[in-house]
């Protein structure tokens, strides 16, 4: 053998005699020595306390799914048990986040290449402590100290795939939300299927939605209101992709109001897109005002359905589209689309509402003229005097200022008894800053048609109110159906009336109405309903007529 020959045996020879020396000290080393300085510098990098109070353990193993020669390559398999990781020193309670064991593999050779591979990480038992103050400090929010902008940016990469864990509970303290949850997260085992969920057409909508992963249990408050729900989430490898659809599926309840939605959630990490079908119920819409923040009105029970799409980074502020929705108010049903918009100064309510079939009862509690009994079922505070026909329960115009509106809503045929036979309804509502109008809202009545302007200026105190009607063509007979001299009647009434009125609900309104009116009857008999009118006792009477005055 020669010189040079044995020269390159003996470095081959020593080399591998140092590697074997090597991977026998790394396997053989008591990893739990560098746990004060790992934890250390941990800490240091947070400005958080963290420890790995358990074990700390390193084996190595081969992975022979890699093939080739590369399944010759052994991989480190890091076992850290029993970590915490603390709270920052404004709160009082010492742990944010704790896990009994994490377990994870790297990949080696990928490091040669300035990346770090590792193709899973396991959790067991994950714990978490999300806390939000008062003045908005939030202990999921880190301090890394100022940055060096002129710092290069690192060429390291960091490349996770699967990340797997068993029960998991998180509990969610928001004290600017008034909310308080506890949220129990569970692995599924087996996948569910996206489809199975939301149907294979909404899911071949979704495009490639990843199946349901995880099941959630929660329990607390939401803005003080009392909250119950179960849901199903997609796989945390869903996460990385931004493109990729996020599926979930949920079904809650906060106090009177139910939520059930299913569909996907695009860029999860940034809160990026929705596609949901939305089923909505309660007692009343003007009931979900303390949980979205929307100014609705106050109904009967109410439920509905329809296909919620919202872009959570829309230029002129998140938008959310329920569009094709069908439902109930009461007995009445409801159809239409509706968009919302999170733009300054307020946010804007606009849409188009139908309704085939119309109860005039339902419309009762828009000024609370419905039943002391159907007002505590919707939750309303007011109590109607008895012997009162106006409606006393004042109108919440705190709530007008808090966003603005622009709805058209038509009834197509309203159901009521025969004294008052009106037959169809068209309203344009807009509001604006606390002032609310119905420009225009119309009524087919008794053959003819009553045109209305409403003003309700939500911006002073007490509210100010305004009228302008116009009654035409409206047939006698039909608008007297219990009075006999009317029957044989071909006369007709025509009217024209501009009342204002001051207070904060309908009672006062009327109370101190003052304006004109004027009324002309051809061919026709005075009943004594028409001498109420001709007396201006107009509100005791149409409110009479069209909701009943009994308790």
């Amino acid at each position: 053998m020669t010189r040079p020959a044995r020269i390159l045996v003996w470095t081959l020879a020593t080399l591998l005699t140092l590697l074997a020396i090597l991977v026998v000290v790394i396997a053989t080393f008591d990893w739990n020595r560098v746990k004060p300085l790992l934890n250390e510098k941990v800490s240091e990098a947070l400005h958080r306390p963290f420890a790995i109070n358990g074990n700390l353990a390193v084996h190595w193993r081969t992975e022979p799914e890699e093939g080739g020669w590369r399944a010759w390559v052994p991989w480190p398999h890091f076992i850290a048990e029993d970590l915490t990781l603390g709270n920052p020193e404004w709160l009082k309670e010492p742990k944010m986040v704790g896990l009994e064991r994490v377990e994870f593999r790297l990949a080696p050779l990928p490091l040669l290449f300035q990346q770090i591979s590792i193709p899973r990480i396991d959790l067991t038992r994950p714990t978490a402590s999300l806390t939000r103050l008062a003045d908005g400090r939030a202990n999921w929010t880190f301090d890394f100290g100022p940055k060096d902008e002129n710092a290069e940016p690192s060429k390291w990469q960091l490349d996770i795939g699967a990340i797997g864990f068993d029960q998991g509970n998180v509990s969610f303290d928001d004290q600017t939300l008034k909310t308080s949850m506890k949220v129990q997260i569970d692995p599924l085992g087996k996948p569910i299927p996206f489809s199975d969920i939301v149907g294979k057409a909404s899911a071949d909508k979704a495009g490639g939605a990843q199946d349901y992963a995880f099941g959630l249990k929660a329990q607390g408050r939401y803005k003080g209101q009392p909250v119950a729900g179960t849901g199903k989430i997609g796989g945390l490898l869903a996460l990385q992709d931004a493109s990729q659809p996020f599926p979930l599926q949920a079904d809650v309840r906060i106090a009177d109001t139910h939520v059930v939605l299913a569909g996907t959630l695009t860029d999860p990490r940034n809160l990026g897109a929705l596609d949901l079908r939305l089923r909505l119920s309660g007692a009343s819409l003007g009931n979900l005002y303390p949980l979205t923040g929307v100014t609705l009105p106050d109904t009967p029970a109410y439920s509905t359905d329809g296909h919620l799409n919202a872009n959570l980074h829309a230029p002129q502020g998140a938008t959310f589209n329920y569009q094709g929705f069908n439902g109930k108010i009461g007995d009445s049903d409801i159809h239409g689309d509706l968009a919302f918009v999170a733009s300054q100064p307020r946010p804007k309510l606009s849409g188009n509402l139908v309704s085939n079939q119309l109860l005039f009862k339902d419309l009762a509690p828009l000024i609370g003229a419905d039943s002391n009994a159907e007002q505590k079922a919707r939750g309303g505070a007011s109590k109607q005097p008895s012997g009162k026909v106006l409606p006393v329960e004042e109108f919440r115009t705190e709530r007008w200022r808090a966003m603005d509106a622009d709805v058209t809503f038509a009834g197509k045929r309203i159901v009521h008894s025969a004294q008052l036979p009106f037959t169809d309804l068209s309203a344009h509502v807009i509001l604006d800053d606390g002032l609310l109008r119905l420009e225009p809202l119309r009524f087919g009545v008794a053959g003819g048609n009553l045109a209305a302007k409403v003003r309700l200026d939500g911006r002073n105190v007490p509210l100010q109110g305004r009228a302008r009607l116009t009654a035409r063509g409206f047939k006698l007979k039909q608008l007297f159906p219990t009075f006999a001299p009317m029957q044989t009647s071909f006369g007709e009434l025509n009217g024209d009336a501009d009342i204002s009125g001051r207070g904060n609900s309908v009672a006062a309104l009327l109370g101190t109405a003052n304006g004109d009116l004027r009324m002309l009857i051809n061919d026709g008999a005075i009943s004594r309903s028409l001498m109420e009118i001709a007396g201006l006792n107009v509100g005791n009477y149409v409110v009479g007529k069209l909701f009943g005055d009994e308790d």
